[in-house]
């Protein structure tokens, strides 16, 4: 079976000087990768960080004889690796981003990722995390110290356990077979933490595109983030099947 594609991506320096987010989507004979990155503000050369990852990942998958998920964690360590060659540029230091990547061809998902910036998928009327946030709160939550809802406003929600941009790069990943009628959002967590997972559903069963579903999603955004709040950023993707 082959799946039709279709994808909208949105991101904005929210209330800060710079937007430290970067995107990349890229489609070449089946193949889909979508990345999105967060870089983390205050360590310096954020955006170039979250620039490197995305666009290195996306090519290395497209130019991959085969992606499967140890491919797909090469990819990001060959991003870590070019993050920490880069930081031997003056003021680059201490450069580091989170990444999350989705990559689809024929009946097939595959994912990986680095910190908080997460995916959802949506199918048959129910939304699934399919990352876990590798920071302080999340561990917190897995242990059962706070709730879900708790995580969004958790005092510890920015101290990440894993980011690109050091020594140590162990991406999680995951696979699924991929369905007509699914839906993914990859996110940053500028953008999730003030848009909650019932509205994500929502409003997706209420979206005929993805450009639909992302501009409903930002409305909620809009409402709810404070003055200041941080970059924000989502890749939203509707699969098909093929007519």
């Amino acid at each position: 079976m082959t799946m039709n594609i279709t994808t909208y991506s949105y991101t904005n320096r929210g209330g800060r000087p710079e937007n430290e987010d970067s995107i990349c989507l890229e489609s070449r004979s089946g193949r889909t990768v979508l990345t999105l990155a967060d870089g983390l503000g205050g360590h310096g050369g954020g955006e170039v960080a979250s620039a490197l990852a995305v666009n290195t990942v996306c090519q290395a998958c497209l130019d991959c004889p085969s992606v499967d998920e140890t491919a797909l964690v090469q990819s990001i360590q060959a991003a870590n690796q070019k993050i920490l060659d880069g930081q031997t540029a003056s003021g680059l230091e201490e450069m580091r981003t989170t990444l999350v990547a989705l990559y689809l061809e024929g009946e097939h998902s595959l994912w990986a990722h680095v910190g908080d910036s997460r995916l959802y998928r949506l199918s048959q009327g129910t939304i699934t995390q399919l990352t876990r946030d590798h920071s302080v709160t999340y561990r917190k939550y897995l242990g059962g110290e706070i709730t879900r809802m708790d995580v969004y406003h958790d005092d510890d929600r920015s101290s990440l356990l894993r980011v690109l941009g050091r020594p140590s790069c162990s991406p999680e990943t995951g696979s699924a077979p991929l369905q007509p009628g699914e839906a993914f959002l990859l996110c940053s967590d500028g953008f999730w933490e003030y848009v909650y997972q019932e509205e994500i559903l929502a409003d997706w069963l209420k979206s005929e595109t993805p450009e639909q579903w992302a501009q409903l999603m930002l409305l909620r955004h809009i409402r709810r983030a404070p003055k200041g709040n941080d970059n924000f950023s989502l890749i939203t993707v509707f699969v098909e099947e093929h007519l």
